[in-house]
């Protein structure tokens, strides 16, 4: 038997999570920073950072943009199955892509999106209604963010194992921040897709709860 479960404390743990994330996403944004304004061969000197450790810092970012994802997939999951209560008819893959469709190369561009409409329109009011204009505006845009993000991540990720000259580090540094620029754009929009799904499931399964904006 179907039953519904409440996603408000996982949803919690995600918005402080990514919170956290966009905090790392500045500090190592102004890291790069500092770097482009170092003088040649001082780049990777702590003393110009700042003090920071730069081993240390991308350790803990790396940390928590795990436990970030971890936490963000189960959200995700327990939301699809609330999902099947309400409109299982309406849902194009199964709970279990919930999951698995994040890990598929190139395909995961593209599978969790539309287990996200699926699951935005089994949980208003009227499942089978059409999207009313403007309805899937913020899924949408985080979800182009998010792909922009890590298109240019790898991008950034590529020309920095390339590079051997200043210049070339320079550049590799220039598509990293525009990297965590689009990581930070991508984190408060992915803060509003939770916020806003997790209060429309709430709203659906109390009757009385309004969803959040």
């Amino acid at each position: 038997m179907l039953t519904l479960k409440n996603p408000n404390g996982l949803a919690k743990a995600v918005v402080v999570l990514l919170a956290g994330d966009i905090v790392f996403d500045v500090l190592l944004g102004l890291i790069d920073v500092r770097g482009l304004a170092a003088e040649n061969g001082t780049y990777f000197d702590p003393a110009v950072i700042g003090g920071v450790d730069l081993y240390v810092a991308y350790s803990m970012a790396f940390t928590l943009w795990f436990a970030t994802a971890v936490v963000f997939i189960i959200w995700f999951h327990r939301l699809r199955k609330n999902a099947e209560v309400w409109a299982r008819d309406l849902q194009g893959r199964t709970p279990g892509w919930a999951i698995g469709g994040w890990f598929i190369p190139v395909a995961n561009l593209w599978i969790p999106q539309g287990i996200a409409a699926d699951i935005w329109r089994a949980s208003r009011w009227e499942p089978s209604a059409a999207d009313a204009k403007g309805e899937m505006t913020l899924l949408n845009s985080w979800w182009a963010v998010w792909v922009a993000d890590t298109i240019v991540d790898r991008i950034a990720s590529q020309l920095y194992k390339w590079a051997e000259t200043p210049e070339a580090y320079d550049t590799a540094t220039l598509w990293s921040l525009a990297s965590y620029g689009l990581d930070i754009v991508a984190a408060v929009l992915a803060i509003r897709v939770v916020r806003r799904l997790t209060s429309m499931q709430t709203a659906k399964a109390t009757g009385m709860i309004p969803a959040a904006q």
